[in-house]
C-alpha cells in the first residue's frame, strides 16, 4: 500500500493496518487556516524539497515521506513498524559519530544529523532534524522531524575530499595524504617504539615513453605501475604517487633490511616487465631508495630526505637498483657531483687513455684478445679506478661521449696488432641505448679499416632488459656488421635465458664476483661456475673468466673447462706501448704466475671495524667479507669457538664465532647471514635500535655515522654486545668454515 500524504497523517487519519500517531495537533495561527497550511506542506513534500518522518515511542517508523521511501527503494507498508535506525545509518566521519538510535533514545531535539541508506544498494544521503513529542499528560509518544535530501551535494563534497587526498590518475594516495600518513605513523610509532620503512621510487626511461608513444600511453603505463605496486605490497603498506613518475611506499613495522631488500628487488623486477598500451609496447625500469625509522630519521623530513638520498644513489649507481640510506650518502652525492663536472672537463682535455689486459687460452697460454680498460689520470685525484668513475659517467650519460672516443681509439690501436688478436670492449647499457650506437661502431670500423671480426663487444645482461624489438634490431645490425658479441658478467643480472637462443652471442663471460670466497671454498662459488660452463657448452659458446687472481683458481677453472682467462694471474692491464713491445717479440705467450700481487683484483675489504668481546672494544682490520663470514686481522692467539660482536658502523652489529685462527688472523662465521645492501655490498639485517640507545641514556635520534667507538667510555660495550646476541636469529645449524 502506498504512503499517505503528510497532511492526512497530520490530521490523524490512517490507512488499514497502519499505526496511528496518537499525537494531538496544535492550533494553527489565526492568520492561516489549518487546511491551507496542510496543503502548503503537501506541496512542499510532493516537490521533494523536504521530507517528513515520524516514529512511535520505541523508535519504530510510523511515517516516511514518499520521496524518502523512493530513495530507500522500499514501500511504506514494508517499513512501517521497523526501527528507523536500521533504515538510516550515520555517515562515517560526519557529526559526533553517534547513531540515530542513540539520538532517539536521548528523547532530545537534534538537528542536521547526516545519515544514509542502511542498504548499500541504494545511494541516498539525508540530513535529519527531529524533536520529541508528548501528549497532554507529558507522556513521550515519539519523534517527528524533517529530512533534506543532500545526496548530490554530499557525494560531490566527498569526491572533492577524495581528490584532495588521492591521485586522480592512479587512485593512489597523493603527496598531501602521504605526508599526513607518515607524520601520524611516526608520531604514534615513536611512543610505541615501533619501526616503519619508507621507500622512494623513480621510474627509469618513463620520459622516453611519453616522448615516443605520447602522454596518453604514459598515463596508461602509470595506471599499470600502480596496479603492479599494489600487487607487490598487497596491503602491507600505503602507496602514494607524489607526481610525475615518483612513487612512495610506507611500510609499518618493518626494519629487516633483508626483507626490505627482497621487496625492493621484487618491485624492480615486476615494474621492469613489458607494458601493453594502446600505442604499442613499453618497457621501463625502476630505482628504489629505502630509509627506516627510527634508525635513519625520527621526523618525516628526516626520513624523507634519507630515502631521497638513497634513491639518488641508486639512480646514479646505474639505475634498476635499490639502496639503503647510509650516513655517508650525502658526502658521496657531493663527491659525485664534483666528479661529474671533472669528467666533462676530462673529456674535452683528453685526459682519458686505454689500457689492455690480455685474454689467454688455457690450453696453450696464448694471448688471443685484449680487453680495453678505461684510465683517467686526474690532476688532483691521480689515477682514478674505472669502478670509481664509470658509475658516475653512466649516471650522468657522460659514458656516451667517453664510449664513442674509446671505440675509435681501440680500433685505431688494434689495426696495428696481428690479425689473430681481437680487441674487446665493454658496452654500457646507456651507450647501447643511445641514438646512433650501431652507426658509431660502423663508422669506427670503416674509418680505421679494422676487420669487424676482430672487434668484440661485451654486453651486460641489463642491455637485454630493454625494449625487445629495439634490442633485437640493434643486435641483428651488429651481427650483420660481423662484430663478435659476448654476454658480460653472466649470472649477475636478471636476463632471461631465452636471450641465449635469440641473441647472436659468441661467448659467456664470468665476472670476478663469482670468485669471492664462500663457505667451504676459498676460490668462490665453483658449483655455479660449473653450471655456467655446462650451459655455455650446450649453447655452442665459449666461456671466458675475468678477474682470475690466483694460480690455484686458474687451475680449478681449467679443470672445470673454462676456455679463456683474464686477470692478474697472467698480466695486469698494459698501455698500448707495452702491448706493442710484447707483440714485437713474436707470438705472445704468457705463463701464469702466483707471486702474491695477483690477488689485487679480488674484492677484498681493508678497513678498520670494531670488535666487542665481553666488556672490551678493539679495533681490527676487516680483510674480506662474505654473507656468511669474514676474515679479520689484529688480535693474537684467539681460540677457535670464541664469540665476538663485530661493529660495522651505524648500528650494524654482527654476532660471530671464530672457526679458524692463525697468528693474528681469524676466520669468522656469522650467526645470521648478511644481506645485500643494494650497492654490491653487504649489510646486517638489523641494527642497534635508537630506542635501545635511549633506554641506555642516549637521546632519541637517528643513528649517528661511524662506529660505536664511544662504547668503552660510556660503559655500553657490554650492553651493545648483549643486544646483538639477543636480537639475532637462532643460530644456524652445521659447522662450516668461515670465509
Amino acid at each position: 500500500m502506498g504512503a499517505m500524504p503528510f497532511s492526512d497523517f497530520f490530521r490523524g487519519k490512517k490507512a488499514d493496518g497502519e499505526i496511528s500517531s496518537g499525537a494531538s495537533t496544535r492550533p494553527a495561527p489565526a492568520t492561516l487556516a489549518p487546511t491551507d497550511k496542510l496543503e502548503i506542506v503537501d506541496e512542499i513534500e510532493l516537490s521533494g524539497a523536504i521530507g517528513f518522518w515520524a516514529t512511535d515511542p520505541n523508535g519504530r517508523v510510523v511515517y516516511l515521506s514518499p520521496a524518502i521511501l523512493e530513495g530507500l527503494g522500499i514501500a511504506f507498508g514494508a517499513v512501517v513498524g521497523q526501527p528507523l535506525q536500521q533504515l538510516l545509518v550515520p555517515v562515517e566521519g560526519e557529526g559526533d559519530g553517534r547513531s540515530l538510535g542513540l539520538k532517539l533514545n536521548t528523547r532530545k531535539s537534534f538537528a542536521n544529523l547526516t545519515v544514509q541508506a542502511g542498504d548499500n544498494r541504494h545511494d541516498v544521503v539525508l540530513r535529519l532534524s527531529g524533536r520529541p513529542l508528548h501528549d497532554e499528560d507529558m507522556n513521550f509518544i515519539g519523534f517527528r522531524g524533517s529530512a533534506f535530501d543532500v545526496t548530490e551535494e554530499f557525494r560531490s563534497e566527498e569526491e572533492a575530499s577524495r581528490l584532495a587526498k588521492f591521485d586522480s590518475l592512479t587512485g593512489l594516495a597523493n603527496r598531501h595524504r602521504m605526508e599526513q600518513r607518515i607524520d601520524s605513523t611516526l608520531h604514534a610509532f615513536r611512543s610505541a617504539k615501533r619501526s616503519a620503512a619508507l621507500m622512494m621510487l623513480d621510474l627509469d626511461k618513463f620520459k622516453q615513453v611519453n616522448d615516443t608513444l605520447g602522454h596518453a600511453a604514459g598515463d596508461q603505463l602509470l595506471q599499470q605501475v600502480a596496479e603492479r605496486l599494489q600487487g607487490v605490497i598487497a596491503g602491507r603498506g600505503e602507496i602514494g604517487r607524489l607526481g610525475g613518475d615518483e612513487f612512495q611506499i610506507l611500510v609499518p613495522d618493518m626494519d629487516d633490511r633483508g626483507e626490505l631488500g627482497e621487496i625492493a628487488k621484487k618491485i624492480i623486477q615486476i615494474l621492469s616487465q613489458p607494458y601493453s598500451v594502446e600505442e604499442g609496447r613499453a618497457i621501463i625500469g625502476c630505482s628504489v631508495g629505502i630509509a627506516v625509522a627510527p634508525y635513519d630519521g625520527i621526523e618525516r623530513d628526516e626520513l624523507t630526505r634519507a630515502a631521497d638520498l638513497a634513491l639518488y644513489a641508486s639512480k646514479n649507481g646505474g639505475r634498476g637498483q635499490f639502496r639503503f640510506y647510509a650516513s655517508d650518502l650525502e658526502h658521496e652525492a657531493n663527491l659525485r657531483k664534483r666528479m661529474e663536472e671533472d669528467l666533462a672537463e676530462a673529456i674535452e682535455n683528453g685526459h682519458f687513455t686505454l689500457e689492455y689486459q690480455p685474454v689467454v687460452t688455457l690450453t696453450d697460454n696464448r694471448v688471443i684478445a685484449l680487453e680495453a680498460q678505461y684510465c683517467w689520470a686526474d690532476e688532483e685525484r691521480g689515477r682514478v679506478a674505472p669502478e670509481t668513475f664509470l658509475p658516475v659517467a653512466e649516471g650522468s650519460r657522460l659514458i656516451v661521449p667517453i664510449g664513442e672516443w674509446a671505440i675509435r681509439r681501440a680500433c685505431e690501436d688494434a689495426v696495428s696488432w696481428p690479425e689473430s688478436l681481437r680487441i674487446s670492449l665493454h658496452v654500457s647499457p646507456v651507450q647501447f641505448e643511445a641514438n646512433g650506437f650501431v652507426e658509431c661502431i660502423e663508422q669506427a670500423l670503416e674509418e680505421t679499416g679494422l676487420d669487424p671480426m676482430r672487434l668484440e663487444l661485451r654486453l651486460p645482461e641489463s642491455v637485454l632488459l630493454g625494449d625487445a624489438s629495439k634490442v633485437d634490431k640493434a643486435l641483428a645490425a651488429l651481427f650483420k656488421l660481423g662484430v663478435r658479441l659476448t654476454l658480460d658478467q653472466f649470472g649477475s643480472g636478471l636476463s632471461s635465458l631465452s636471450y641465449l637462443r635469440r641473441a647472436p652471442l659468441s661467448a659467456l663471460r664470468i665476472g670476478g664476483e663469482f670468485f669471492e670466497p664462500v663457505m667451504g671454498n676459498d676460490l668462490g662459488d665453483m658449483e655455479l661456475v660449473r653450471a655456467v660452463i655446462a650451459l655455455s657448452g650446450a649453447m655452442g659458446m665459449e666461456t671466458v673468466a675475468s678477474g682470475v687472481h690466483a694460480l690455484e683458481l686458474m687451475h680449478e677453472l681449467e679443470r672445470l673447462g673454462v676456455d679463456q682467462v683474464s686477470g692478474f694471474v697472467y698480466s695486469e692491464a698494459l698501455a698500448n706501448e707495452r702491448v706493442r713491445e710484447e707483440l714485437d717479440k713474436g707470438e705472445w705467450m704468457l705463463a701464469p704466475t702466483d707471486t702474491g700481487t695477483q690477488r689485487a683484483t679480488r674484492r677484498t675489504v681493508f678497513r678498520k671495524i670494531g670488535l666487542i668481546h665481553e666488556d672490551h672494544y678493539y679495533d681490527v682490520t676487516l680483510r674480506n667479507l662474505s654473507r656468511s663470514g669474514a676474515m679479520i686481522q689484529g688480535l693474537e692467539d684467539v681460540p677457535v669457538g670464541t664469540m665476538f660482536v663485530l661493529d660495522f658502523g651505524q648500528g650494524q652489529l654482527a654476532v660471530c664465532t671464530v672457526r679458524r685462527t692463525m697468528d693474528d688472523t681469524q676466520g669468522l662465521e656469522f650467526e645470521q647471514e648478511l644481506v645485500d645492501d643494494g650497492a654490491g655490498g653487504l649489510c646486517t639485517r638489523h641494527r642497534v635500535s635508537p630506542y635501545e640507545l635511549a633506554a641506555a641514556g642516549a637521546p632519541l635520534a637517528a643513528l649517528p655515522p661511524g662506529r660505536y667507538a664511544m662504547a668503552p667510555d660510556s660503559g655500553m660495550a657490554s650492553s651493545f654486545a648483549q643486544f646483538a646476541l639477543s636480537s639475532n636469529a637462532p643460530r644456524q645449524t652445521g659447522k662450516r668454515e668461515a670465509a
